[in-house]
């Protein structure tokens, strides 16, 4: 469970209906496996001890007998477990039945969640036999077989805390009380719970699956928690019902394993309090209330091992694009529409008819030129207004060159060359610069002799210069500071890299024209390169992925840091197991090491950006999602990276 990971199971399993003693062989089977598989919160169906679906045998004292006999023996065999297991239960108190939930772990009854919400409509009556559970918690004694349980907590406000890992606390739904207006979870995830275990007999019907999917995803978002969802199955399709085992593990409202129906299984995968904590924390609408004032019982529970939590569920190697394919056509058309949208709002309000933008025929410059003349279409402006302004000097190669006439021939916008590289000599001679050194002052000479270039045809044309650089190059201080770091409005400030290349990839998916389409899948083929240092044999020399490391790797990197503000030893940790087919751990290490120092010593370039538009859920504007002074010390950061190196056996 270390990084804030903890293993949980959701579990269908065989049942037969009334048969008590056959019910907790299987559970004790279960729980076996996942006692074997490490798992350290297991949730089963509503009433798996008697089976849902008994009707008015629910009210014949022989079967609850026999249910507390079977309770009792669940409980006897999970003296020797670690897991904390959730069984569904009709329990007696004070002359009551209750629907509930019965909490036990290492051989102890830590509690007795009852159901608040009891549904007596269409094919449920259940008010039939069970009262609704109480906001006042009752202690109650037990007598389950051959043991004896006393003083266990009994009601619907009742919370487990993990001792030794205290973000770990678990709430309980119900069933229906997921399918209220408000559920109980979302008042325990108020107080706390980062977990919530739901215990369910939810019927199949057709269509249910996709509404019960989306249900559990929206509460899971809402309460922003993880959800571990647990149906009954076809050991209760009886009469007039049909049970298909739906089970789901969610976080924050994303599925991170859901079952096959009809088809009774085990689900396992790892919930990460430590990413559910991170959203909470940011959230000041997320409003935390103190457990004892609003009512809650908290009751504790320990883990002997806590640092042994081996992933199974998988990482995105690119966090920002979207995995499935139909998900990605609407995400690419989104953005593109955003971006555009942005750029338009800022020239209508402006009353600007006309942009400049540099075109090198690399990804960046593309991408914002392509935003540029949608803009320009939405607005119903002629695109001769668009002014692309090619500028070879020292590192320009024949490829990008001739790509960005191409590209703005076909796109029909108006074609400015201005060649620079007199005008850098003579700058680099009048400073005193030595002629052939080709270091980082004859490299930004260039850049900041093109954006001069830019800001003053913007002056001559009454035009607005459209920024080109990216949200990768920003979190790297990939940039020439006031040179390509500067524009009057960046249309690409919160794209990073890797979505820049599918976003070009997109629009020659899409395009009609087949020459455009030929020239922009030949862009995305180019290497990255500021072309800044000579050609070599014709041939571009300097490779931006070279000197500061994979932008795939930078990409995942920034996502989990940024978005979750993950540790450098949790980021680490999923690199490695993502990437481990392309890089090995000591190359990982290298580039996540580079890319700390360099977004420390950086953020000044990102502390005075142009505006520009926000389209995911990432973004470094200064005046948006990341607040940083540009003198942060990274040295804590870097400790923790060389704990890493050590513990990992990097040389």
């Amino acid at each position: 469970m270390n990084q804030g990971f903890v293993k949980v199971g959701s579990v269908t399993p065989n049942v037969r209906v009334a048969d008590c003693e056959y019910n907790a062989k299987e559970i004790i089977r279960v729980l076996r496996v996942c006692e074997r598989k490490k798992v350290k919160i297991v949730v089963f169906p509503e009433l798996c001890v008697t089976g849902y679906t008994c009707g008015d045998l629910f009210l014949q004292s022989t079967l609850l007998e026999s249910a507390k006999s079977a309770l009792g023996k669940i409980i006897k065999a999970t003296e020797q477990m670690e897991l904390l297991a959730l069984i569904g239960i009709p329990v007696m108190v004070n002359g009551k039945l209750y629907n509930a939930a019965a909490v036990v772990q290492k051989g102890e009854l830590l509690g007795i969640v009852t159901k608040k919400h009891i549904p007596n409509y269409v094919e449920f009556y259940e008010a039939r036999y069970f009262a609704i559970g109480s906001d006042e918690t009752t202690y109650a004694t037990f007598y389950l077989g051959d043991e004896v349980f006393e003083d266990v907590p009994v009601g619907t406000k009742i919370l487990f805390q993990c001792e030794n890992m205290p973000e770990l606390v678990l709430g309980v739904d119900i069933c229906e009380d997921v399918w209220v207006t408000i559920p109980p979870s979302s008042y325990h995830a108020l107080v706390g719970a980062t977990v919530i275990a739901n215990l369910s007999a939810s019927d199949e019907i057709t269509g249910k699956d996709v509404y019960r999917r989306d249900l559990i995803c929206g509460q899971s978002a809402r309460a922003v928690c993880g959800y571990i969802y647990a149906d009954a199955g076809e050991g209760e399709s009886s009469t007039d019902l049909v049970f298909a085992g739906h089970n789901l593990i969610v976080e924050n409202g994303i599925v991170l394993k859901e079952s096959k129906r009809f088809k009774n299984e085990l689900i396992i995968s790892e919930l990460d309090i430590e990413r559910i904590l991170s959203e909470r924390r940011k959230m000041n609408t997320f409003l935390c209330k103190d457990p004892m004032e609003e009512g809650y019982d908290v009751i504790a529970f320990h883990y002997d091992e806590i640092d042994k939590t081996n992933l199974t569920r998988k990482f995105a190697k690119l966090p920002f694009i979207p995995e499935k394919e139909e998900d990605r056509k609407r995400c690419f058309e989104e953005i593109l529409e955003i971006q555009a949208m942005a750029l338009k709002k800022r020239l209508s309000h402006t009353n600007c008819a006309n942009a400049v933008i540099g075109i090198s025929g690399g990804l960046d410059s593309t991408l914002a030129l392509l935003v540029t003349v949608k803009a320009f279409d939405m607005l119903k402006l002629s695109r001769e207004d668009i002014i692309a302004v090619t500028m070879p000097c020292f590192g320009t190669s024949d490829r990008t060159y001739q790509n960005a006439l191409t590209l703005v021939g076909e796109l029909g916008v108006t074609l400015k060359e201005i060649n620079i590289g007199e005008a850098v000599k003579l700058h680099l001679e009048q400073i005193g610069h030595e002629a052939g050194l080709h270091d980082i002052t004859y490299e930004n000479a260039q850049a900041r002799e093109r954006t001069q270039v830019l800001m003053d045809l913007a002056n001559k044309y009454d035009a607005m210069v459209i920024g080109t650089g990216d949200m990768s190059e920003l979190a790297l201080g990939w940039a020439t500071y006031n040179g390509d770091h500067m524009s009057m409005y960046g249309v690409n400030a919160s794209i990073p890299k890797t979505m820049v290349r599918h976003l070009v990839k997109y629009y020659a998916e899409i395009s009609k024209n087949k020459v455009l389409k030929k020239v922009l899948i030949d862009v995305i083929d180019t290497p990255v390169s500021p072309e800044l240092l000579p050609l070599e044999e014709g041939v571009i020399a300097q490779k931006t992925e070279d000197i500061v490391g994979p932008y795939e790797l930078h990409d995942f990197f920034l996502y989990y840091i940024i978005r979750y503000g993950f540790s450098p030893a949790k980021v680490f940790r999923l690199a490695v197991m993502t990437f481990e087919e392309e890089y090995n751990k000591k190359t990982i290490y290298h580039w996540l090491y580079t890319f700390y120092k360099r977004f420390f010593s950086q953020q000044f370039k990102r502390s005075c950006l142009p505006d520009g538009p926000k389209v995911g859920s990432v973004s470094l504007s200064p005046r948006g999602d990341w607040r940083m002074p540009s003198d942060a010390c990274v040295s804590i950061w870097l400790r923790e990276l060389e704990s890493v190196k050590k513990a990992y056996h990097i040389d």
